[in-house]
């Protein structure tokens, strides 16, 4: 029997363990971290570990980079993952750090999905990091500044990482098919097929590349063509993009279906990416964007309808969940469209980022103190709700010497319509109130230059 074992060959490893870079300069993609004079570049050239958040979708390398800190510091390297492990596993862990620090040795401990960590599991690691004991690097998916202690993150620089870019894949596939099946050809098309099905996350292109190769030895196909690809693999995979068409592109057809107000193209796309294998709840975060997008104030219920419609699907899950989201889909398209607001923001964020810091006109600052109050803080600021009609015409609510700028230009659909009956409204009054203080002779608290 021994002899029968010891003739057997030891098992391969998977391609994406065998593919593991084991240098900086052999990672492909992130070279806005890792290109020369790049920050995680400059932090490995240190030869300084600090603790940090690596943010990135699956598969772009974070369980990497730890595991290069390590052998790049020459320290231990721990792995914890936050879906198993607990409190338990974490004081192993510091145990064994406090043990290699005994030999000398410095530990990187990996937490990988540390968002899953509750607050006082988080809170764990901080006497070590703070003593210096450990050097954590936490790996997620979700936005730290979210799912992450502040005390944590106060001691962790944050790094975001990028899904690989179809150049960078299609390099992946590549080193991966000289290293696998260096024999087998692909047509061209056929790896632009596979490196799409990828969408940006190189562990999937690798283990897609090893069902490919399965199939096609096992078929005698040689070269590999687009249609043994749809045949090889999973119905999800072939129907998930089956024209051919990018990830995003569908949900660039979701989006426009929405906006150009058609609810079977909504519903076909919708369905098209479900059935596909997308997260029901990152379509419905889309959804939410474009709630505020493209419908806004035209029908404000559109926002709520879709934070609904997500907040059902994580209650009830799926299949059922699914139809609140085909419920907001249809909602969106058939609602009055507006981007006034969008527009609007954008306009305003490009206007600051440019302007210089204006100061806040005195008659709006508040006076909690007697010294500010004798600087004329909040002197001669009119109360809204004590004027007639509740508004106080005539009054400046902008920096001095700023003209008025009308982001806001509400379409006349939906509730907007109303919106920009009641500002026109109160544009009117204003021009009434700089008309009679300009009659009296008196130089108003307006500080308009009648550029509305």
């Amino acid at each position: 029997m021994a002899d029968l074992f010891d003739s057997l060959d030891p098992p391969r490893l998977p391609l994406a363990e065998a593919m593991r870079p084991q240098t900086i300069t052999a990672v492909i993609g992130q070279r806005h971290l890792l290109g020369p004079g790049k920050p995680l570049a400059l932090a490995f050239q240190s030869g300084k570990p600090h603790s940090m958040i690596l943010w990135g979708p699956p598969g772009v390398g974070k369980t990497t980079l730890a595991r290069l800190m390590a052998k790049a510091f020459d320290a231990e390297f721990t792995a914890l993952s936050a879906v198993f492990s607990g409190v338990k596993d974490i004081r192993e862990a510091i145990a064994q750090a406090e043990a290699a620090r005994a030999r000398g040795r410095h530990t990187i401990l990996f937490v990988d999905e540390v968002h899953r960590f509750n607050k006082a599991q988080q809170d764990a690691f901080l006497p070590f990091v703070e003593q210096g004991l450990v050097t954590l690097v936490g790996a997620t998916t979700e936005n730290p500044s979210f799912e992450v202690n502040s005390a944590l993150l106060s001691r962790a620089a944050v790094y975001v990482l990028q899904p690989l870019t179809a150049e960078e894949l299609a390099e992946l596939f590549e080193r991966a098919r000289a290293h696998a099946c260096p024999d087998l050809a692909f047509e061209d098309d056929a790896r632009d097929r596979l490196t799409g099905f990828a969408d940006g996350d190189a562990r999937r292109l690798l283990n897609l590349l090893e069902q490919v190769q399965t199939a096609a030895e096992t078929a005698g196909v040689n070269p590999v063509t687009p249609a043994f690809i749809d045949e090889a693999l999973s119905r999800n995979l072939r129907r998930f993009d089956k024209g051919g068409e990018a990830f995003y592109d569908q949900i660039s057809a979701l989006h426009k279906s929405i906006r150009g107000s058609d609810p079977d193209a909504a519903l076909y796309w919708l369905c098209r990416m479900l059935d596909g294998g997308a997260e029901p709840l990152y379509m419905g975060r889309r959804l939410v964007r474009m709630a505020i997008e493209d419908i806004g104030l035209a029908d404000p219920r559109a926002l709520e309808i879709c934070l609904n419609a997500c907040s059902t699907y994580e209650r009830l899950g799926s299949p059922e969940g699914e139809l609140a989201l085909a419920e907001a889909a249809v909602f969106l398209a058939c609602a009055a469209k507006s981007n006034a607001v969008y527009k609007a923001y954008n306009a305003a964020r490009k206007f600051v980022a440019n302007d210089i810091s204006r100061p806040v006109p005195i008659h709006l600052r508040n006076a909690p103190t007697k010294l500010m109050k004798e600087l004329g803080y909040g002197k001669a600021y009119r109360y809204a709700h004590d004027e007639p009609g509740g508004y106080a015409a005539g009054e400046n609510y902008l920096p001095e010497g700023m003209a008025r700028p009308d982001w806001y230009q509400p379409v006349n659909r939906g509730l907007e319509a109303k919106i920009g009956e009641k500002l026109a409204r109160l544009r009117e009054l204003d021009r009434e109130a700089e008309s009679r203080a300009g009659q009296d002779g008196v130089s108003g608290s307006s500080g308009r230059d009648g550029s509305r």
